[in-house]
C-alpha cells in the first residue's frame, strides 16, 4: 500500500469511527494533537467529560512500525484501535479497547477499561478540545477567516479594520 493510498484508507476509518462516536453522544475530533505533541487520529468526549482516544491502524506493517500510541494513554480514559475487517487482530494489545471501521461506519468489538485522567491534565485537555473544535466549526462557517494567534499589534490591526 503507498502511503496516499494508506492516509485516505485512514481518513476514511476516521470517518467511521466519527459516526459511531456521533451515534453513541460523543463528540469528536480527528488529528487532534495532545499535551505532549502527539497527533492523535481520532479524540472524543462523552457527556460526563471522559476523552477516548483512538489509535488508527490500516496494516499490519503500519501497527509495527508505529508505536506512539503508547504516548496517548496518559491523555484520555479510554483507549481504542481502530482497524478494518481484514486486519489480523490477534497482534493488539488486548488490554485495550478495539474498533472495526471502514468509511461509513464501525462497531466496537472490546470495550477499553477506563483508566481515568489526571485531573489537572483533564482541564486542560478539555479546553483545547473546545478551543480546537470552535476553530473548525468557525473555518468551515466562515472559510476566508484568518485563524492565528492574536499579539497585541495584529488584535489592533483587526480591531481597526471592523471598526470603521
Amino acid at each position: 500500500m503507498t502511503a496516499a493510498a494508506g492516509e485516505r484508507e485512514a481518513a476514511g476509518l476516521a470517518r467511521g469511527v466519527a459516526r459511531l462516536f456521533e451515534a453513541m453522544d460523543r463528540a469528536s475530533l480527528a488529528e487532534f494533537t495532545v499535551k505532549n505533541g502527539r497527533r492523535a487520529d481520532v479524540v472524543a468526549l462523552d457527556a460526563g467529560g471522559r476523552f477516548t482516544i483512538v489509535e488508527i491502524k490500516t496494516s499490519l506493517a503500519d501497527f509495527r512500525a508505529d508505536a506512539k500510541w503508547i504516548e496517548y494513554l496518559d491523555f484520555c480514559d479510554f483507549f481504542y484501535f481502530a482497524v478494518t475487517g481484514a486486519f489480523p487482530r490477534e497482534v493488539l494489545p488486548e488490554r485495550h479497547g478495539l474498533i472495526v471501521a471502514d468509511r461509513f461506519d464501525a462497531a466496537i468489538l472490546r470495550a477499553a477499561p477506563e483508566a481515568p485522567m489526571n485531573a489537572a491534565r483533564h482541564r486542560a485537555q478539555t479546553l483545547r478540545f473546545a478551543r480546537l473544535a470552535a476553530r473548525r466549526l468557525r473555518r468551515a462557517t466562515d472559510p476566508e477567516i484568518r485563524m492565528r494567534s492574536f499579539n497585541g499589534s495584529s488584535l489592533d490591526t483587526v480591531l481597526r479594520t471592523y471598526s470603521g
